[in-house]
């Protein structure tokens, strides 16, 4: 699999990069979403948990796909923005909210 980035545009506001890709995958499978993500985050030096893949395309018989992904500052921000289905999608989980215990007066 080999990936170039074809353009790149930052969003301040959402605290964000987004990306198009192409992938060549000649003679393979479309690859899976955590190795498109790896990919990313070689290519724009961020982490796993920033990177979310929104769509990958394949065109039929060609070998190429195209794609849409948004690289966050932090995995805070995607967390903060994206939709709950997509980060699962992406392997991405909210922290579990944990209510404090409550002591009993006696």
């Amino acid at each position: 699999m080999k990936m170039e980035i074809t353009e790149k545009k930052g969003n301040a506001l959402l605290r964000r990069t987004e990306v198009r890709f192409t992938i060549d995958h000649k003679g393979e499978a479309t690859p899976k979403l955590a190795a498109v993500a790896e990919e990313i985050v070689k290519g724009m030096k961020s982490k796993k948990g920033a990177v979310v893949i929104e769509s990958i395309e394949t065109k039929y018989g060609g070998g190429v796909s195209t794609g849409y992904a948004k690289v966050y500052d932090s995995e805070e921000a995607a967390l903060e923005y994206e939709s709950e289905h997509i980060l699962k999608r992406n392997g991405i989980s909210k922290p579990e909210y944990k209510p404090a215990e409550t002591q009993s007066a006696e």
